[in-house]
């Protein structure tokens, strides 16, 4: 049985969507965006105190990344490139890529949500995370070209990307490219079932973060 530990809006969407991409048969064990993912119990399967965590084969994984690059291979190869595909460079380099985009959403989520009071927050770091992040969600747009992140077609890179795009909106003004790259993503059947399973907001509220201007 595969379990799915998820707190909504969070980076777990991306193995939610996953997991619906491949079809797989699993249970969503919804988790608080509180205190409690720094209980013992939960750092006893996830170290960083974060989710997703998954239980799959007699394990738990913690870390999103491998989980996509896990399930990819163990039940999904037409989402991944094996060794030896000439896209398995490509393949890697933009599926871990997600981290970057997640590294940067982290930091404006921080400044912006999680630092309540003004002189906690740095005005400098959110303006240049959020330069950084637009930097980094048009790199994806221009390799997706009228399509998705391999030329042979959509792969687990483009859910590890495409959840940066999703989320990234909020803290920055997405490109024409973007916009129409994400659009293409939000079609998909597995997309639209993963947001019906996500559940209510606990994070993001606002539609729109922006820098601050001084």
């Amino acid at each position: 049985m595969i379990r799915l530990h998820h707190v909504p809006q969070s980076r777990s969407f991306r193995i939610l969507w996953l997991l619906n991409e491949i079809g797989a048969d699993f249970t969503l064990v919804p988790q608080r965006f509180d205190k409690s993912l720094r209980d013992p119990a939960f750092l006893a399967i996830s170290p960083a105190g974060r989710v997703p965590a998954l239980d799959i084969d007699g394990r738990t994984m913690f870390e999103s990344g491998a989980m996509a690059e896990y399930l990819a291979e163990s039940r999904a190869p037409h989402l991944s490139r094996p060794i030896g595909h000439p896209e398995r460079a490509d393949y890697l380099e933009w599926l871990h890529f997600g981290e970057t985009i997640g590294q940067h959403l982290a930091n404006l989520t921080q400044h912006h949500l999680m630092l309540r009071d003004d002189h906690m927050r740095s005005p400098t770091v959110m303006r240049l995370e959020a330069k950084r992040l637009a930097i980094c969600l048009d790199a994806v747009a221009a390799q997706a070209g009228q399509g998705y992140l391999l030329a042979n077609g959509f792969s687990a890179a483009d859910i590890q990307c495409g959840y940066g795009l999703a989320l990234g909106q909020r803290f920055t003004l997405l490109s024409d490219a973007a916009r129409a790259y994400l659009a293409r993503l939000e079609q998909r059947a597995a997309f639209v079932r993963a947001l019906a399973q996500d559940g209510p907001p606990l994070i993001y509220t606002q539609p729109f973060y922006p820098p601050p201007n001084v």
